[in-house]
């Protein structure tokens, strides 16, 4: 009897400690209301200058604590805000064309600008975080600096075989081998498929003739073994007032180093 009480209230302690881990967790941030009704989930940490970081396909905000430049914008003394994007994370995951057509992602951002008050902001995008970031160079005047790490100048082009075969494989075509190792990763994490799918189907690109018009200070940076995404050569190129550098690492490590995070903050400054 004694040791079935103590089991007992071993159990209910355990069960406490984890309810007030999860309160702690959820508690970090909030959601705010998107254009189309959409929750948004967000975070923000510190009190400086506003930038937010912007994950790449199939990630969320939490991603960034990961990587040595989330907490070297607030050592900097930063205000840095974290995003799930649309489809992504604890944000809402529409199913339909209307929830990812028309800049939607971007709209989401700018919208949690304005909820936050803010007059001006920086921005970090990496991988597909990049292409959204991009689309905010060319709608958000409030944009001061960007920086778009892991992304080449694939996503110029409207008819990337890449984003058209990651839809197509998302929704069941098992003939477009080029996109195994994604499809693979994703249903191996039990992401909601019809989101991300709908993500890739409606990914903007951004005009060879928009980024030339860009007037706002980018840096590019790609990691030295990074050969996904088009060339960053070639993005560096299309964008005026663009600077590339480069850090060790492939397109999944880059993010993670010291070097990008001195890149990046070194750039903010």
């Amino acid at each position: 009897m004694k040791k079935h009480i103590v089991i007992l209230i071993i159990v209910n302690a355990l069960l406490l400690f984890s309810t007030r881990l999860f309160a702690q967790s959820a508690a970090e941030g909030n959601y705010y209301t998107s254009f189309d009704s959409t929750k948004i989930y967000y975070e923000v940490k510190g009190d400086g200058y506003p930038v937010i970081l912007i994950h790449g396909f199939s990630g969320t905000g939490q991603g960034w604590k990961n990587c040595a430049v989330y907490n070297d914008l607030l050592s900097a003394g930063y205000k840095v805000i974290l995003i799930d994007q649309r489809g992504n994370g604890r944000s809402d995951k529409p199913h339909t064309d209307a929830g990812y057509s028309n800049d939607a992602e971007a709209k989401d951002i700018m919208g949690l600008i304005t909820y936050l008050k803010l007059k001006n902001y920086d921005a970090v995008g990496y991988s597909r975080g990049s292409i959204i970031a991009s689309r905010l160079l060319v709608l958000d005047k409030r944009l001061h600096k960007v920086v778009m790490g892991g992304m080449g100048d694939a996503y110029t082009n409207p008819e990337w075989p890449r984003r058209i075969h990651a839809y197509k494989a998302l929704m069941g075509d098992t003939t477009l081998h080029d996109v195994d190792d994604m499809v693979k990763y994703i249903r191996s994490q039990h992401f909601d498929e019809l989101a991300l799918a709908y993500q890739q189907k409606w990914q903007p690109s951004t005009s060879k003739k928009e980024l030339a018009a860009v007037r706002k200070p980018v840096l590019i940076i790609r990691g030295s073994d990074d050969k996904e995404n088009g060339s960053e050569i070639g993005l560096n190129k299309l964008i005026t007032h663009s600077g590339l550098n480069y850090v060790p690492g492939n397109h999944n490590t880059a993010i993670r180093n010291t070097e990008f995070s001195e890149a990046v903050t070194s750039f903010l400054k």
